[in-house]
């Protein structure tokens, strides 16, 4: 099968999101009937880029009942799948919101443990999807036993067949890519909490964020390196120059999803044709959409472009 827009989700998930009148150790917690999803980086992205009325194909490693669950789930919402056999069971997830103080408790499973030959399975899967001009989203956590530098393995594997990367990665995998530039990624992108951990000071300003993207640049890091600020929208950069595109002023009900509906939005802008300032916009619409959502719900299409005509976007 091949496809415009491929994401990787090495370690899904299978998400169950409930609520109980309070949450305290020791006793049962009579919870409401759960919510159930499809879950990891980027099935959460394929699945936003779904909502958005466009159709991304989720490659996904899966394991046992849980991963014939999540296979059914994502049968459901209607969002293209091509499946390979990971190690072990699939994951499970949990979130718990406590009703009495809105605070929720998020329970999240490492994954089964990776050999190089499950590497390998998923590299043969991914050479059957992605072609020439494939944008190809890798997003989420990485399972145990995946080396940190699976990103910059991936990107050489891909680059030959003529697509592009998307990494929207943390942790070792985040490090490892900064330490070891690679300049054949199209896209890295980070939240600012990452940003001033890797610059090692605080970047408290558009522009500190945009001189610090800039200079992972030019170390060969990505062609475009985008920031997450939060509620201050997003920085891109790239060769020729920096944009920020403002965040709507919204009432935010949860940021579950957020950055994942932003990839979405993103990927599914570029693979239009469009600008890439025009992108970081749409991403940041999507991003915001998703925020005015209950629980694991993502971004839709009418609120994402509603929301666009006021990401404005300006040069830094």
């Amino acid at each position: 099968m091949r496809t415009d827009i491929l994401t990787i989700t090495l370690n899904p998930t299978v998400d169950f999101a409930t609520s109980a009148p309070r949450v305290y150790p020791e006793h049962k917690l009579r919870c409401s009937h759960p919510h159930i999803d499809p879950g990891g980086g980027g099935i959460n992205v394929a699945r936003a880029i779904r909502m958005l009325e466009g159709q991304a194909t989720a490659l996904v490693a899966i394991g046992a009942t849980t991963g014939a669950h999540l296979l059914q789930l994502l049968a459901l919402e209607g969002v293209p799948t091509v499946a390979f056999q990971g190690p072990g069971e699939t994951r499970q997830s949990m979130s718990v919101t406590d009703e009495s103080t809105g605070e929720q408790f998020r329970f999240v499973m490492p994954g089964p443990s990776w050999s190089e030959a499950d590497v390998e399975r998923g590299l043969v899967s991914i050479d059957q999807a992605a072609g020439d001009g494939t944008l190809v989203v890798l997003s989420g956590s990485q399972p145990p036993g995946v080396a940190k530098e699976f990103p910059s393995i991936l990107a050489d594997h891909i680059a030959g067949r003529g697509a592009q990367l998307i990494v929207d990665t943390s942790g070792p995998a985040l490090f490892n890519l900064v330490s070891a530039p690679h300049e054949s990624i199209f896209v890295l992108r980070m939240d600012s909490a990452e940003a001033e951990e890797l610059a090692g000071r605080l970047l408290p300003e558009r522009t500190d964020t945009a001189a610090f993207s800039e200079s992972l640049v030019a170390k060969g890091v990505a062609k475009n390196i985008i920031v997450a600020r939060g509620a201050d929208g997003s920085v891109l950069s790239n060769a020729e120059g920096s944009w920020h595109s403002v965040a709507p002023k919204i009432e935010v009900v949860s940021k579950v999803g957020a950055g994942d509906s932003f990839v979405g939005g993103f990927t599914l802008a570029a693979a239009r044709g469009k600008p890439l300032p025009d992108c970081l916009a749409y991403g940041v619409a999507a991003a915001s959409a998703a925020c005015t959502t209950e629980g694991t719900r993502l971004c839709d299409k009418a609120t994402t472009e509603r929301l666009l005509a006021l990401c404005a976007v300006t040069k830094l």
